[in-house]
């Protein structure tokens, strides 16, 4: 692979809710929430975004969760007075479901993304639904309907969200634009299950993120021996490893790498290269979120990354890695259970703790 010839590729481009367009590569900025770096320099991230940009990958996908993300944008906005350079910024509320469903309360969560990111409104606001019992999200996402009216918001989404919960949403008359779901060569469950036939239906554009397992699908792991200590790993590997544990284990996971490292020897390209084209081409997929941590390095990787963009997947590359996918076992159940029971595939392993948290402050109410 050729870093000269990455330099003058571009990214595919798509419309998301027939207005709003975006590179297929979004930089994804969880790594700025922990569990990566020890601390954030917030001058030195708005910094090098400015790369990014230039190379075309002008979109970043945060959340209010993800430490100082949307900071960082913000002082990206106070600082670029050249105007050449403009991002688009995806932003998400995930509130604790406690009772809390007034509208004053939305807008205070919205406000507060504004204030951060230095923006008069929000191109995409995403919404994570903890507990489809608990009614709390119908009520916020009526709010963001009508913070959308106000222009506050330009769109919405969700996030983690399963086949029948989303079409119930949109047969209720709900514009949701966009549901962000973790999909890669080993997490099929985009296209195994329901989702994939109710996006296409619908019009919702699926931005995928866990493409690359966190750094697993690379030349790094290729023939290495699985980490033994999650402690010694970041949160996420430690969330992929999990991954990798419920598709069926390293081994399978092993014979899955190695074709894709063939299929990347035959196109001249990385091992994520790979992974990613597999996943852009599915057709409810507008987009991939690949991790960024915003660093010196960060035009490195994505000059990599923007290789996927460089060659086609054929025929026989495809029925290659859906021959080597048939030692995965299938992810239980549907996209985005895993943040609601058993088994939690997230970097802590166990979210029961914060669902009975959510279940007692409701309770209270």
């Amino acid at each position: 692979m050729e870093t000269d010839q990455s330099l003058s590729l571009q990214a595919e481009q798509c419309t998301i809710a027939g207005s709003l367009t975006v590179p297929r590569m979004i930089n994804g900025l969880w790594q700025l929430a922990g569990g990566h770096d020890a601390e954030v320099d917030i001058s030195m991230a708005a910094e090098a975004m400015k790369p990014l940009i230039d190379a075309g990958l002008w979109c970043f996908d945060m959340a209010d969760h993800y430490g100082e993300a949307e900071v960082v944008v913000g002082q990206f906005n106070a600082t670029a007075f050249d105007g050449a350079r403009k991002l688009t910024a995806f932003t998400k509320w995930c509130p604790p479901e406690d009772g809390q469903k007034s509208f004053e309360n939305a807008e205070a969560a919205v406000d507060r993304a504004l204030g951060r990111m230095g923006q008069e409104s929000v191109a995409l606001m995403q919404y994570h639904i903890w507990d489809y019992s608990d009614d709390t999200y119908l009520h916020n996402l009526d709010h963001l309907r009508r913070l959308q009216d106000q222009g506050k918001v330009q769109h919405f989404g969700l996030t983690n969200t399963d086949a029948a919960h989303l079409k119930q949403l949109l047969q209720s008359g709900f514009r949701i634009a966009t549901n962000q779901v973790s999909s890669s060569v080993i997490d099929r469950r985009v296209t195994q299950g329901n989702l994939a036939s109710v996006c296409a239906e619908h019009g919702v554009g699926i931005l995928a993120y866990g493409t690359l397992l966190g750094g697993f699908l690379s030349e790094k792991w290729l023939g290495a021996d699985e980490p033994q200590d999650m402690q010694t790993l970041n949160w996420s590997l430690r969330k992929y490893l999990r991954f990798i544990h419920a598709a069926g284990g390293w081994a399978p996971f092993q014979h899955v790498l190695q074709c894709l490292a063939s299929v990347a020897e035959k196109h001249k390209v990385a091992i994520a290269a790979v992974a990613t084209r597999w996943v852009l081409d599915i057709p409810v997929v507008s987009a991939v979120i690949v991790g960024c941590r915003l660093s010196t390095d960060s035009l490195k990787y994505a000059n990599s990354n923007l290789m996927a963009f460089s060659f086609a997947l054929d025929e026989a590359d495809k029925m290659a890695i859906e021959e080597a996918q048939r030692g995965l076992k299938n992810i239980p159940g549907d996209c985005g259970d895993e943040y609601r029971r058993s088994p939690y595939l997230t970097a802590t392993g166990d979210l029961s703790h914060h669902l009975k948290k959510n279940k007692a402050a409701e309770n209270a109410n």
